[in-house]
């Protein structure tokens, strides 16, 4: 089993929001992204790929307004119907929340980790997707809860099976880079449990408050995002 960081997840109340928030905070625009119907989402997107990262992304995603997920009684994904972590967002603006982990065989992947010894996770059912960009149409399996939820405050990678064309494939560069992810949890053996059963060894786990950590290189140096538990 191997598993690679394939993009951040950075939540904001609104778009607009979130494109203001990267303008101020990474000093560049992030690129067109685009609609996920099946979830009721849009996002706009950033190449951070490095050589300790490579084809890693960034992802600045919302509610799309007056959309709602396709199928019935779906929660959207990475907890963005949580009333609390909408209200941290509208409290205090576009946050880190999360990541998303590739992987080769994303069935497996889920396997292992309803196997893992000390924690038996369901990390959800997979969801197949697609839409069509300049470089071709992209297609992906992803796995995702019917309660939405990230599980270990973020930490726990939603899995992602990518099918032959990738974002980063045909996304510009940015001027940022993914220097180093790391994560604090109060229960970090079973995080890091966890993340040893899918094969993702580029997570340092400690132990402490639930917290998610990125460092950018950035036009304006080196730029630290957390999550601090929303």
């Amino acid at each position: 089993m191997h598993a690679e960081v394939d993009h951040l997840v950075i939540a904001a109340a609104s778009l607009a929001e979130g494109v203001a928030w990267c303008e101020a905070t990474l000093g560049v625009v992030p690129a067109p992204g685009g609609a996920h119907p099946l979830m009721g989402t849009h996002n706009r997107l950033l190449n951070v790929a490095s050589d300790a990262h490579p084809r890693a992304y960034a992802e600045i995603i919302a509610i799309e307004p007056g959309k709602s997920p396709s199928r019935p009684k779906t929660r959207r994904w990475f907890d963005l119907d949580d009333a609390e972590l909408q209200a941290g967002l509208a409290r205090h603006g576009p946050r880190l929340i999360h990541f998303v982990a590739r992987v080769p065989d994303a069935r497996a992947a889920i396997q292992a980790l309803a196997r893992e010894e000390h924690a038996h996770i369901d990390r959800g059912h997979l969801l197949e997707a697609s839409r069509d960009t300049a470089a071709g149409r992209l297609e992906w399996q992803i796995a995702v809860r019917d309660d939405g939820q990230r599980l270990f405050y973020g930490a726990l990678p939603t899995l992602i099976q990518w099918g032959p064309v990738h974002p980063v494939d045909a996304m510009p560069a940015s001027g940022l880079a993914l220097r180093s992810l790391h994560a604090t949890h109060p229960r970090a053996p079973a995080l890091s449990a966890a993340l040893s059963a899918i094969g993702l060894r580029a997570l340092q786990v400690e132990a402490g408050p639930p917290n998610l950590v990125a460092v950018l290189d950035t036009p304006r140096g080196p730029v630290t995002l957390e999550s601090r538990g929303l």
